[in-house]
């Protein structure tokens, strides 16, 4: 009897263990895992992850899982390993790395994918930035872990983990930690959904939303208990007949009732607003036929049958679900009314809908041709070409297939708040400071990435966390703009960074100029000149734009001295425009031009919490002794008052407005420099609108700056704010 040629496995890694591990293995596949499983036993020497769960164990679970998957023998081998804490591993390096020697390069590599996920998850947990939760951020935190993953077997390795550690909580009944369910639902099941891998997606959500939501989750198979017998006597009647008219009709066939999850239940349930009685597929059958035709062929029949509800029929076979499930879904009833959902697909179809990426089938785009799925995005279009990986020979150069996964042309970093950050390929950490804000990249001295200080031209990684080191204040460097010293990617940036170099020679020019200026008007024995005025009577809007050209030597001082053949403004007469206007001030005369719907003559009055102007939505509020006070119906004040005091609300609208002007708070928050104040005013001047107050404040080379502007009504408001925002350095106009 010859030698066994597997080592000596101990439980778990027993023979029967391995059996089911190594299903669907060559025999070199089944004593790869062997070896790995015998070197590995050792060093879990009984230790237990912080939920409690035995580590070996988890290993085990977690290969038997990707063996159902049909996963390759290197990524069972570098799962079995991934269970292992960290100092149970042997120390290496690029050269000479103890398990690629051990095992294959293959599998080190995927050991030390997992790995580099392990540690984004727990940069996700400890993040404290609020942004971190919303809804973008999580769609990032999504992108940056596929991206990280040099080809997405390390994604499904990580999955199956979760996997077993939700499978281990509920068969153990051990409490499950409320952020690890939710973690699952937030970030692992629309992974499982992007991949089409919905076998491990269902049981995802299912055993989340039990660790989440227990009572619902009982309530929910409680009334699918209830109802069992019926539904399974039902389906199994239906079965019989459609195998026996498919038998009859020469389509060979697969035909058996369809499992239906509850967390799919609930969700049904809470989007539609459904009760339970109401769901339409709680009843439902599959078919698996050969070919396409076949599919249709079966769908005749089954409308022959049953009663068709055309409205609940989807074509997922000519018109494929973005992420590449395809499927053709019916609902029929039978004699009694009773209706019930039927799927009809071939067996790549149901394949690749129950396996997704881990399908051993190549999965190839051809657009709406052949019924095939055309991506929407490079992001997809690399997924879909990923879902080929776990079917190639192992005798590919994985090496190269990992390096054209990542062309993707983007990287995800973390700020240290975990916050994931989007960049261009070859980003650097002035490109990062340049998105997070302006000031922030025109400030940045230093950048530490992982902790460790790095040069500012370092090419950053996805996964890597980037900390900014800043002056106080201060601009960018003229090298960043060198594109062979490698300091920026981001055209965005780089626009930036011209920005700041364009307004300081802007502002250098200005100086030169308006010292030559005052230097030819000193000659001439003219100097109590008011330059704006002399400025528009040579021909330029603002006095600026002289003082640029004369330093440019576009425009000859000489010119100067013909400006005086007519008198000019001298300096102590102030510049004022000079327009009438027969309209009065709401708020100086007292008339609002405000209807009290309903009640005579009543004392009104603008509020200056949000100071209305036609056409705002208004609201009015009796107020004790002052009338009524008139407010936008979006105003946070009124809502307050509202609330506290329902009964003093008054219908209001606007009644004759053509006579009268309205003050509004306009903010604008701009780069500070010299003559910003002077240039936004003069916006206001140029559109004849009457600035009635202003109030400024300026940190950090900030400015922002309220003016109270009288308008007539919205269309003079969005003209000033339209042209404000054109104003240069100006960041933002808004109304207050």
């Amino acid at each position: 009897m010859s030698a066994s040629p597997f080592p000596p496995l101990a439980a778990p890694f027993d023979a029967s263990w391995l059996q089911a591990a190594g299903a669907g293995l060559d025999e070199d596949g089944v004593q790869l895992l062997a070896r790995a499983a015998a070197w590995a036993e050792p060093r879990f020497q009984a230790q237990q992850a912080l939920t409690g769960e035995p580590l070996v164990g988890h290993a085990a679970g977690v290969v038997r899982l990707l063996a159902g998957l049909q996963t390759d023998a290197s990524t069972r081998a570098a799962a079995l390993l991934a269970a292992l804490p960290s100092d149970a591993l042997p120390a290496g390096n690029a050269r000479n790395d103890p398990v690629a020697v051990e095992f294959g390069a293959q599998t080190a590599r995927l050991l030390a994918g997992s790995h580099a996920l392990l540690r984004l998850n727990v940069a996700a947990r400890q993040a404290s930035d609020i942004t971190a939760a919303t809804g973008d951020q999580k769609e990032m935190q999504r992108k940056m872990l596929l991206a990280m993953a040099a080809d997405l077997r390390i994604v499904l390795m990580r999955l199956a983990s979760r996997l077993q550690t939700l499978r281990w909580h509920a068969e153990t009944r051990t409490l499950c930690p409320p952020e690890l369910a939710r973690e699952t639902l937030d970030l692992y099941t629309p992974l499982a959904n992007r991949l089409g891998i919905w076998q491990v997606k269902w049981e995802l959500e299912d055993l989340s939303f039990r660790f989440l939501e227990p009572e619902r989750y009982k309530q929910i198979a409680r009334l699918l208990e209830e109802k069992r017998a019926e539904r399974e006597a039902f389906i199994a009647d239906a079965v019989a007949r459609l195998s026996q008219a498919l038998k009859q009709a020469g389509i060979e066939a697969e035909v058996y009732g369809r499992p239906k999850h509850i967390y799919s239940i609930w969700n049904k349930m809470r989007i539609k607003r459904l009760d339970f009685s109401e769901l339409l597929d709680l009843r439902a059958l599959r078919v698996i036929v050969g070919d396409v035709r076949a599919c249709y062929a079966a769908l005749a029949l089954v409308h022959e049958m049953w009663m068709p509800m055309i409205e609940a029929f989807d074509d997922y076979i000519s018109r494929p679900k973005p992420n590449g499930y395809r499927s053709l879904h019916t609902v029929v009833t039978d004699a009694q009314g009773r209706p019930f959902e039927v799927q009809i697909r071939t067996r790549e179809m149901h394949q690749f809908a129950e396996y997704g990426m881990a399908a051993h089938w190549r999965y190839k785009e051809a657009g709406a041709r052949g019924g095939q799925v055309a991506a929407s995005s490079d992001y997809d279009r690399q997924l879909s070409w990923m879902r080929q990986l776990l079917a190639w020979n192992s005798d590919l150069d994985t090496r190269e297939d990992a390096a054209a996964a990542q062309t993707g042309g983007h990287i995800y970093v973390l700020t240290p708040q975990a916050r994931v950050i989007e960049l261009p390929e070859g980003s650097t950490p002035v490109d990062f400071a340049y998105h997070l804000h302006t000031d922030l990249g025109h400030r940045c001295r230093g950048a530490r990435i992982d902790g460790q200080m790095v040069p500012l031209h370092t090419r950053l990684a996805t996964g890597q966390t980037v900390e900014i080191v800043a002056a106080k204040s201060g601009g960018p460097s003229r090298d960043w703009l060198n594109p062979q010293l490698g300091y920026l990617a981001s055209p965005r940036a780089r626009s930036k960074v011209r920005m700041w170099f364009n307004a300081i020679e802007l502002a250098q020019r200005i100086a030169q100029g308006q010292a030559l200026v005052e230097k030819e008007l000193q000659r001439l024995g003219k100097t109590a000149v008011n330059l704006e005025q002399l400025a528009q009577t040579l021909g330029f809007a603002r006095a600026d734009d002289l003082y640029v050209a004369v330093a440019k030597e576009e425009f000859s001082l000489r010119h100067i001295d013909d400006a005086f053949q007519q008198p000019v403004p001298a300096e102590d007469t102030p510049h004022v425009p000079k327009f009438t206007r027969s309209a009065e001030s709401a708020e100086a005369s007292g008339k609002s031009g405000v209807l009290v719907v309903g009640v005579g003559s009543l004392l009104t009055q603008l509020a200056r919490c949000c100071r209305p102007a036609p056409p705002d939505a208004i609201r009015g509020f009796v107020t004790r002794g002052r009338g009524v006070s008139i407010h936008r119906a979006d105003c946070a004040s009124y809502r307050a008052l509202a609330a506290r005091e329902p009964e003093r609300i008054i219908d209001v609208g606007w009644g004759n407005t053509a006579d009268t002007f309205y003050p509004v708070d306009v903010s604008v928050r701009a780069h500070d420099r010299p003559g910003l104040l002077r240039d936004l005013s003069e916006v206001f001047a140029r559109l004849r609108l009457n600035v009635v107050g202003v109030n400024t404040q300026s940190k950090q080379s900030l400015a922002h700056m309220v003016f109270t502007v009288e308008v007539r009504d919205g269309q003079a408001l969005q003209r000033a704010l339209d042209a404000l925002a054109v104003v240069p350095g100006a960041i933002s106009a808004t109304r207050r």
